[in-house]
Parts: C-alpha cells; structure tokens; sequence
C-alpha cells in the first residue's frame, strides 16, 4: 500500500517549534511575513539572520515527538513518502528516508554570489551574516520565502507522488498554503482515500473520507491501526 503523509507546522508544534501563524509566530514586534521575504532579505540581511538564527535555535532543541516517530515506523510496513511543508527536519531525525520538503530546510544555506548550497548546523551563527565558504558572499537560508516559488522539480515530484498514491493522511496543516493545499485535492481525485489528523476543521475536511480530531500524536495512533486495517 502507497501511503503519502502531507505534513504541516501542527505535527511540530508538539515538539515545542511555535506555529508560522500563531502568537508565538512573532519576534521583536515583527511578523514572519515581514521577515520571510527576498525583499526584506535585500533590505536587512543581518535583521532576517538574527530572526533565523533565533529559530533555528528553537529548532536545534526540538526532537521528534510520537507523530514523527510513528510515521517513520510505518516504513516498515507499507510504501510512504512524506511531503512536509516544515523546515525543521525532523521527519528524517526520526527516521524517515524519503521525504519531500516544499518550503526547503533551515538547516541548509545558499550562497547569494555563487549559489552554492550546503547545511550549516552552527547554532548560534559565528557570523551574522554568515558567509560562503566558497566564495565568500552572502548566505541565506535555503528556504521558500513568501513571494517565492517552490522549486519545480519538487513541486511536480509532489504533483506525481499525490497522484499515485492509495491513501494520503494530510496531518497538522491548515489547508491554506498553496501549492500545497492542492495535494489533497490531487490525491482524492485520483481515487486516494483521504485522511485528515486536525483538532480543527479545515479546506480540506469536506473531501476527507477520515477526520480525526486529535492532535498530531493522537491522531497518529488512530490513523496507524486505520492504515493497518487496510492491508
């Protein structure tokens, strides 16, 4: 059985990364998508650096948590892909190998001289900005900013995986964010069964064949015995 995840800022919340969009989303009295932009990056790159030098703090403390940990059990057993919209890189700390991500990695750095990419794990940054070690320009982060385009090649991966999988559990994303909220849409109309693990009602519940209202971590251990029940 094929089974893709589609993973958004709820299944890391539990991990204690504050949502993109919720109260803990601000950092001196900025929004993210005042920060998040190739625009303010032109602007002020040491402002946006010490914005994500902040995250990837956060982020450099966090683990995996049971949602994370169950999803890359379930390789063991059947066909799965993730597609997540995080940047944290969590899913392959907890195991698993095959994983799509939309929006980049915080963990991964490009040079803006030479185009160079490569992870960079300093937490904190020795410098602000930090600078290639190539070429000496200016890094940023190897991410999707508002504004920005997912890269094609993992958009139409993404667009091919969704069309051909049997079951797609859509966990802790608000639906809202495209491209990606068209994945579900994709998956169902191809004939997928649709889950959805979300406390809340979202775009994509009214073509859900399961709505599950926990949670990630809960949610995860219902959806793990519907995908077992299924084989």
């Amino acid at each position: 059985m094929r089974v893709v995840f589609l993973t958004g800022a709820g299944i890391s919340a539990e991990s204690g990364i504050p949502t993109f969009r919720g109260k803990s989303g601000l950092w001196n009295n900025y929004k993210p998508e005042d920060l998040a932009t190739p625009t303010a990056f032109m602007r002020d790159p040491v402002l946006v650096w010490k914005w994500y030098d902040w995250r990837r703090g956060i982020v450099s403390k966090a683990k995996p948590n049971r949602a994370h940990i169950l999803i890359a059990e379930l390789e063991k057993e059947i066909d799965v892909i993730v597609i997540t919209q995080n940047v944290d890189g969590l899913h392959q700390k907890a195991g698993s190998t095959r994983v799509l991500e939309l929006h980049g990695n915080i963990w991964r750095v490009r040079c803006t001289a030479c185009y160079d990419t490569y992870y960079n794990y300093e937490v904190p940054l020795r410098e602000i900005p930090p600078r290639c070690v190539n070429c000496g320009g200016i890094l940023r982060p190897d991410v999707v900013w508002f504004g920005e385009e997912i890269p094609a090649n993992i958009l139409e991966e993404s667009f091919r995986i969704s069309e051909n999988c049997e079951v797609m559990v859509v966990v802790g994303t608000s639906g809202v964010v495209y491209p990606a909220a068209y994945l579900p849409f994709i998956a169902k109309r191809a004939g997928a069964r649709l889950v959805e693990i979300n406390p809340e009602d979202t775009p994509i519940s009214s073509i859900s064949d399961m709505k599950i209202r926990e949670k990630a971590s809960g949610g995860m251990e219902i959806c793990v015995k519907y995908l077992r029940s299924l084989l």
